[in-house]
């Protein structure tokens, strides 16, 4: 059974940092673009950052340029999306999504497989 499974949500203060881990089973990430997906309470599912299969491409939402990273490590089937200088407007549940019909990625949430979301709450 294909499986995405997010870890590393919390609570922290604005300025503070997270790192969110998507980690996959019952199939290997390298034949996917995996994206992070956000949605916070009233508003649509937003994309937040993508990347390729190889790992040689990424893109990222304007509002979190600078501050996010995302990077994969098809050996442990894990992407991680790296969050810095946190700010209540990235309150929100985080999404990663993988598809396989993608050569790069898109932060549009037209992915086949999603896991559950996990929490992240920036506040003082």
């Amino acid at each position: 059974q294909l499986q995405l499974v997010e870890s590393g949500g919390g609570l922290v203060q604005p300025g503070g940092s997270l790192r969110l881990s998507c980690a996959a089973s019952g199939f290997t990430l390298d034949y996917y673009a995996i994206g992070w997906f956000r949605q916070a309470p009233g508003k649509e599912r937003e994309g937040v950052s993508c990347i390729s299969k190889s790992g040689a491409s990424t893109n990222y939402a304007d509002s979190v340029k600078g501050r996010f990273t995302i990077t994969r490590d098809n050996a442990k089937n894990t992407v991680y999306l790296q969050m810095n200088s946190l700010t209540p407007e990235d309150t929100a549940v985080y999404y990663c999504a993988a598809e396989s019909r993608y050569s790069t990625c898109v932060l549009i949430p037209n992915y086949n497989y999603w896991g559950q979301g996990t929490q992240v709450t920036v506040s003082s």
